[in-house]
């Protein structure tokens, strides 16, 4: 089983999450060309604009009120993607199956980025709990994706601190990581792929045709 985790099933989940997000690319330029409207309406100046905005903290108006929740979410988004990466785990399985490798995390900084991802996902949860304007708009799946976000990086963490049976804990990262990319494309995670799209089909809009700012 730990050889079908490290091998076939990393296979499985890659072909599947860079797949998925292809094809979810390809039938929204389809749409986008039926709509006449979106292409001739995109701007590269203005759609830089608003994304580097909105990529920079506190650089919105609406990241400046809400500022705790600005804080913990660029944290989590940046972790997210961040500790992954660059896990020195998940290098050396790259480099075991297909000869790269890259800069890795030192473990005491991987380790705190993971609790920043735990502790985040679970921040999310409670906040739509608790907050009515969130909750009104949240379904189960919203709660069970934010659990399947959560469960690769708690049970990484609890397989490299050896708090249980270390190579069935692994095999339960594997699986959870795999299923985390296996759902990106095909839920609410794909916004990994639109936020670029929407950010500078919106500053466009904003900055080309009405004349004003998105942030």
């Amino acid at each position: 089983m730990i050889e079908f985790v490290t091998g076939p099933l990393v296979w499985i989940a890659f072909i599947g999450f860079f797949g998925g997000l292809a094809w979810r690319l390809v039938t929204m330029a389809r749409l986008a060309y039926r709509e006449r409207v979106v292409f001739p309406t995109l701007s590269a100046k203005y759609g830089a604009r608003s994304l580097l905005h909105w990529l920079i903290p506190f650089a919105g108006r609406k990241m400046r009120l809400h500022p705790v929740y600005t804080l913990i979410s660029f944290a989590f988004h940046f972790c997210l993607v961040a500790t992954p990466l660059f896990a020195a785990g998940h290098v050396l399985l790259v480099q075991q199956s297909w000869g790269l490798r890259w800069w890795t995390l030192p473990e005491g900084i991987a380790n705190r980025m993971t609790l920043v991802v735990i502790a985040a996902c679970l921040f999310f949860i409670i906040r739509r709990l608790l907050r009515p304007e969130v909750r009104n708009v949240s379904y189960p799946s919203d709660f069970l994706l934010a659990l399947v976000v959560l469960a690769p990086f708690a049970s990484g963490y609890a397989a490299h601190q050896q708090w249980f049976a270390y190579v069935p804990t692994l095999i339960v990262h594997g699986f959870a990581g795999a299923l985390c990319l296996l759902l990106v494309p095909w839920t609410r995670l794909v916004h990994l792929l639109w936020f670029t799209f929407t950010r500078a089909y919106m500053g466009s809009e904003f900055g080309k045709v009405r004349h004003a700012r998105d942030w």
